[in-house]
C-alpha cells in the first residue's frame, strides 16, 4: 500500500482552468495574458516548453523548430513520441492542477480531453491578415509570406495527427471558436471572461478529482517508462492501474519491481498499486 502524501482538498475560491489553442498571428499570446489578468490567474505557455526541454535535453529552440517542423526529432529517441507526450502531458497536467490558470499553445486541448468543466477555446485569424503581419515583420513579399504560413498550419495540423491523432483544426474540440477579424484584444478577452465565469466552466470536486487522477497517472507513467515503456497506466479515485505483458516466469518479480519503483518515487495522490500482467510464451 501507498500513502498519500496529502488528501485532496476542496477550495471553495478556485474557479477554473482555460486552454486556448491558437495559430501564427492570431493574438492569441495577447489574449490569453488580458484574459489572465482578467480572472486572476496564471498565464502558462512557455513553461511546459521548458520543463520539457529538460526533461529530453533537448535546447528549446530546437524543441520549438522539431514542433512547428516535424516530429522527425524525436525519431534518435527510442520510444520518442510516447516518451514525448508522456512529459509534456505530465508538464500541462502539474500546471493545471493547481487551477486558476490559463494555458494557451502546446496542445493543451488534448491533454485535457474527458475533464468537465475546463473551457476549450479555439482562435482562428483571417489568413490575408496573417499574410500582411509576416510580411511586415518578416520583410518579405506576398507569395513567400503565403507559402511560410500555409506551410506552418500544414506542419501543426501534421504535428497533432502524428502525436495525437486529432486534427487541431476540429472544431468538435473546442467549447468556443473565435474568429479575430475586427475583434480586438480587449473584446476577446472580456468575451472569454464572461463565458469562464459562467457555472458549467467552473472547477468543481468532481473535475478536480480527476484532474488530480489524470496527473497521478502521467507521472506514474512517466516514472516507470523507461523499464517499462509498453506498460498501459490508469489512476482512478487514487489508486494506480497498470497492466502489462511478461512471461509467466518472470510475472512475480515484474509485479514487485512496478510496486517498489512507484512507492519508492513517492507520488502526491497514489493510494494503491494495482498490476494486472497479461502472460504470453517466451518460447524457452
Amino acid at each position: 500500500m501507498i500513502r498519500y502524501k496529502s488528501d485532496l482538498r476542496w477550495e471553495e475560491d478556485k474557479m477554473g482552468v482555460i486552454t486556448i489553442s491558437r495559430g501564427s498571428y492570431s493574438k492569441g499570446k495577447e489574449i490569453s495574458e488580458k484574459l489572465a489578468q482578467q480572472l486572476g490567474y496564471e498565464c502558462v505557455s512557455r513553461d511546459i516548453l521548458l520543463e520539457t526541454s529538460v526533461q529530453f535535453n533537448i535546447h528549446e529552440l530546437k524543441l520549438v523548430r522539431a514542433i512547428h517542423d516535424a516530429p522527425s526529432i524525436f525519431e534518435r529517441f527510442k520510444h520518442g513520441k510516447e516518451k514525448y507526450i508522456i512529459f509534456i502531458r505530465e508538464a500541462f497536467l502539474e500546471h493545471i492542477r493547481k487551477d486558476n490558470v490559463v494555458y494557451h499553445g502546446l496542445a493543451g486541448h488534448f491533454f485535457c480531453q474527458g475533464i468537465p468543466n475546463i473551457l476549450k477555446v479555439r482562435i482562428n485569424a483571417n489568413l490575408e491578415d496573417r499574410i500582411k503581419e509576416e510580411m511586415r515583420r518578416e520583410h518579405i513579399p506576398e507569395k513567400e509570406a503565403r507559402h511560410i504560413l500555409k506551410k506552418d498550419d500544414e506542419e501543426r495540423r501534421k504535428w497533432s495527427m502524428h502525436l495525437y491523432g486529432i486534427d487541431n483544426r476540429d472544431p468538435a474540440l473546442y467549447d468556443i471558436v473565435l474568429h479575430i477579424g475586427n475583434l480586438k484584444v480587449d473584446d476577446a478577452a472580456e468575451i472569454l471572461a464572461d463565458i469562464a465565469k459562467r457555472p458549467c466552466f467552473q472547477t468543481t470536486r468532481e473535475s478536480q478529482m480527476i484532474i488530480k487522477d489524470y496527473y497521478v497517472t502521467a507521472k506514474a507513467q512517466e516514472t516507470l517508462f523507461d523499464r517499462f515503456p509498453s506498460a498501459q497506466v490508469k489512476c482512478k479515485n487514487g489508486v494506480v492501474f497498470v497492466t502489462l505483458e511478461t512471461t509467466l516466469s518472470q510475472e512475480q518479480e515484474v509485479i514487485n519491481k512496478i510496486i517498489y519503483i512507484l512507492k519508492e518515487k513517492d507520488i502526491d495522490g497514489i493510494k494503491d498499486v494495482k498490476v494486472n500482467t497479461i502472460l504470453y510464451d517466451s518460447g524457452d
